[in-house]
């Protein structure tokens, strides 16, 4: 062989190993805390790794009193603790919903769970609100394909607000290799 057919050997072997690495999202961590037990409460929030390759995030909100306006959501990555990252909104949840073009940041975590929850209808939400089986499959290619988020830790800390109070904390964290 020639130096030449080495040389695009090696090349084509180059690049074929970088189309192959790819990024690769996991769940670490979800906490869930109700700030006001008579307005609602979880009945279940967890994560459940069935196997290496089937994971998924879960969780049911108990609402005792509606409606959820509001929903301020904010975004960190861990550099030295975590520091707050690309995005830190509020958004009027029936305004979004009647018009979900109007946020495009919105439109874009909507999507994470519209095929996984209850949450794929305009308001009123007058029932318990559910996220069933959020694929992390699912998740890493909104993460990586989608809008390719850099690698490193991340939480996603999410305050559902009624009546201008606080009335839940749900906290996601993850991290992208």
């Amino acid at each position: 062989m020639c130096a030449r057919h080495i040389g695009f050997i090696l090349l084509f072997t180059l690049l074929y190993s970088a189309v192959k690495i790819s990024s690769k999202f996991e769940f670490t961590n979800i906490d869930c805390q109700s700030l006001d037990k008579s307005f609602a409460d979880f009945e279940y929030c967890y994560l459940k790794s069935v196997n290496r390759s089937y994971k998924y995030l879960s969780a049911k909100a108990k609402l005792f009193k509606t409606p959820i306006k509001k929903v301020h959501a904010m975004l960190f990555k861990r550099y030295s603790g975590y520091k707050p990252f690309m995005f830190d909104v509020t958004l009027d949840v029936c305004r979004f919903l009647n018009n979900t073009k109007a946020n495009a940041l919105g439109s874009y975590f909507l999507e994470f769970l519209k095929p996984y929850s209850n949450l794929n209808h305009p308001c009123p939400f007058d029932h318990d609100l559910i996220v069933e089986k959020l694929d992390i499959r699912f998740v890493n290619h909104q993460v990586t394909k989608v809008l390719p988020f850099p690698e490193g830790a991340y939480l996603l800390e999410t305050h559902w607000i009624a009546y201008d109070i606080d009335r839940a904390v749900v906290k996601v964290y993850g991290t992208l290799s």
